[in-house]
């Protein structure tokens, strides 16, 4: 049985895609922010939404110097991804596509406060030269177990093709 060159092409770059947002998460984890550039756009824009406050960051460089600055206070941190959904063909292009990224942050303070936070990235994904790329990131808080724990509204006006 023959298989469908679309139905290949399409497995190959939801991999493709996934391999970008797992290394994402490496990175986060790692805190090694000078290898944002190799899953980032050189002008990548990140919008966040932490329901707290409203800051936009570009380039690989300001998002991790942000991300840096954010997590540390915290001796322990991991980033997880929960669930992905990835649209490919994102208004007919092939080399465009969408997704959906749900994530938690596992976290110690250097004075033992452990908490959690919960969060949704809605991404824009861009191949050039072959590769895919994170073109585009807006991330939403959704939860944090801190006390008091606090639940935010999903930010149901973002759809993947919508974005």
């Amino acid at each position: 049985m023959a298989i469908d060159p679309r139905r290949l092409e399409d497995t190959v770059d939801h991999v493709e895609i996934r391999r970008v947002q797992d290394a994402y998460a490496d990175i986060v984890t790692r805190r090694k922010w000078n290898e944002l550039v190799d899953v980032m756009r050189p002008d990548v824009v990140l919008d966040l939404d932490t329901r707290d406050s409203v800051r936009q960051f570009h380039d690989p460089d300001g998002i991790g110097n942000f991300i840096d600055g954010a997590i540390a206070q915290f001796e322990f941190f991991q980033f997880v991804i929960l669930n992905t959904r990835i649209e490919l063909r994102v208004g007919g292009d092939p080399d465009r596509a969408s997704g959906r990224m749900y994530m938690s942050e596992l976290r110690q303070s250097h004075s033992g406060h452990w908490s959690q936070v919960y969060g949704v990235y809605h991404d824009r994904f861009a191949r050039v030269d072959d590769r895919w790329w994170i073109a585009h990131r807006r991330y939403h808080s959704v939860a944090r177990n801190n006390m008091p724990a606090q639940l935010f509204e999903f930010p149901h006006h973002l759809t993947l093709d919508s974005l």
